[in-house]
């Protein structure tokens, strides 16, 4: 069988459309299709389901796409070992917050390195991001977290990532030399999805401190975050590096707040089992190397 037909099958598998992933490969939809008509003729299942205006995979398309996964990761080790080149793909899922603001340059400087490398970046959440890494579906995870949630998989604590509240500069608070939790008592917050990691580790440090608080706005992006809290009364929790350059420009102020749970880093994930491209483990030596603080887990 033409190992063309498994790479189809992936682009569909992760893009959800036979449009989309005639569009990435460059494909006639016709082919596209017939391609995995074929893959679904010589195994006798169905791969995919249509789910409202989208496809998702059947299950035996997800057992078939967890193999699919190693047989390709299998003929890219092939071709790299005996070419010694550093081509192929990387698979990278990370939060928004990391995909807009910390990984650009670090994506650049590999994409210097191998210019024939195809960078997926796929934002999801954290939950879903170590899933697929356990799957083999991604190659490396990146999150914000105070701890590894899987003791089956390799993780690396790259640094810490401070977190700040943030407020417009004419907001009450920012005129305090000190802010403190009673000082959080029914402000209006303008907060991340509720799946969120700090959000969930600020909510339950007001709860557990009895503190009231209105969530005016809740809203999935980060950039829109930032918006609202220059443009209203509300503040927010996030993380220093997404609203460095408005700080440095005076248009967002940080609270003069600290509390010690209040704290994460910049974890990344990879299977132990991992093989390991030329590529891949050059990015990992630049994520290494972007900080001053390395702390590697291998959790048994």
């Amino acid at each position: 069988m033409d190992l063309i037909y498994f790479q189809t099958f992936r682009e569909v598998a992760i893009r959800q459309s036979f449009t989309r992933a005639a569009e990435e490969l460059g494909y006639a939809q016709s082919s596209v299709t017939t391609q995995i008509q074929k893959l679904e003729k010589a195994y006798n299942v169905q791969l995919f389901e249509r789910f409202g205006r989208g496809l998702r995979l059947t299950s035996a398309g997800e057992e078939l796409l967890k193999i699919a996964l190693q047989m390709l990761d299998l003929y890219q080790q092939s071709k790299e070992t005996l070419t010694q080149q550093g081509g192929g793909t990387l698979s990278i899922g990370t939060i928004d917050s990391l995909a807009a603001y910390y990984l650009p340059p670090l994506i650049q400087q590999i994409r210097q390195k191998y210019p024939d490398l195809v960078i997926r970046l796929q934002p999801d959440r954290e939950t879903n991001i170590v899933n697929k890494v356990r799957e083999g579906e991604l190659d490396i995870g990146l999150i914000l977290d105070n701890k590894p949630s899987d003791p089956a998989l390799e993780w690396t604590t790259i640094k810490e990532e401070p977190l700040v509240l943030i407020a417009n500069p004419g907001h009450p608070l920012s005129k305090l030399d000190k802010v403190g939790l009673d000082h959080l008592s029914s402000v209006e917050w303008i907060m991340t999805e509720d799946s969120c990691n700090y959000r969930i580790m600020l909510e339950k440090i007001l709860r557990a401190n009895r503190i009231s608080y209105r969530i005016g706005l809740e809203l999935g992006n980060p950039e829109a975050i930032k918006r609202c809290v220059m443009a209203g009364s509300g503040i927010s929790l996030l993380p220093k590096m997404v609203a460095a350059e408005e700080i440095r420009r005076g248009e967002l102020k940080v609270l003069p707040f600290e509390h010690s749970d209040i704290r994460l880093d910049l974890q990344m994930v990879i299977h132990p089992k991992k093989w390991m491209s030329h590529s891949l483990a050059e990015f990992i030596d630049l994520l290494k190397d972007s900080s001053e603080v390395i702390q590697k887990y291998i959790v048994q």
